[in-house]
């Protein structure tokens, strides 16, 4: 198989991301620089960034993240990450995509660097669906404005759904279904229409819930998910 999917199936990160490793000659097969395209099998001796590397069984989570944690292996100020979460004897795991520090729910862990860019990137249009609680009372005309494409940051969000499953004087309840995910996305839209948003949770991935999922558990996915997400 080509190096990039050698790497990619052994959780190194996408194929696109492995080219560039490879291209900046971060990878080593039989103790040759590597180059984009090699064809390679498991026989061959493949170091990345002098490590060994070789093909194991990739493995899926899914997260329910709480408040106060960030979607990172590591963190240089301190911070708990989701890898906190996760079982103590778990392999080389990564967050697909990410859910800032004060917002909280599904997020799946995986080894699979491929699935993982599958997932993330904006032209697989991939539906995630949030919660959204925002202070006070909302209409659903209020709403027309982030359903059919808002500015934020110099660019025009995606059209998305969006409907109001509980609403009072004190703060409306919103589902919101996106098909991208920029940094604090979310948060920016509704900042745009005037309103702040108290709570943000991502309630599902596709047809994928937190259904049974206690907040700061984690579980493997089964077999019957990963197929559903792979065939996204």
């Amino acid at each position: 198989m080509r190096i990039n999917k050698f790497l990619a199936a052994a959780g190194v990160a996408s194929r696109r991301e492995c080219d560039k490793m490879i291209a900046e000659g971060r990878v080593t097969v039989n103790g040759k620089t590597a180059l984009v395209g090699l064809e390679v099998s498991e026989s061959d001796e493949i170091l990345f960034d002098g490590k060994r590397v070789g093909i194991c069984k990739n493995e899926y989570y899914i997260l329910n993240k709480p408040k106060g944690y960030i979607c990172s292996v590591s963190d240089d100020k301190g911070r708990k990450t989701v890898m906190d979460l996760m079982p103590a004897n778990v392999g080389r795991i990564y967050p697909v995509g990410r859910l800032d520090y004060d917002s909280e729910g599904l997020l799946i862990m995986t080894t699979d660097g491929e699935l993982a860019q599958k997932l993330t990137h904006p032209s697989h249009e991939v539906p995630k669906t949030y919660l959204v609680k925002i202070e006070g009372t909302m209409t659903e005309a209020a709403l027309n404005p982030i359903r059919s494409g808002i500015e934020i940051d110099g660019y025009v969000t995606r059209k998305c759904k969006a409907h109001i499953v509980e609403t009072n004087k004190l703060f409306t309840k919103i589902h919101m279904t996106i098909t991208e995910g920029k940094n604090r996305e979310i948060r920016k839209m509704f900042a745009a229409i005037g309103k702040e948003v108290l709570l943000l949770k991502r309630i599902k991935l596709g047809e994928i819930t937190l259904r049974g999922l206690d907040r700061g558990a984690c579980r493997k996915l089964t077999a019957a998910e990963i197929e559903y997400l792979n065939s996204l």
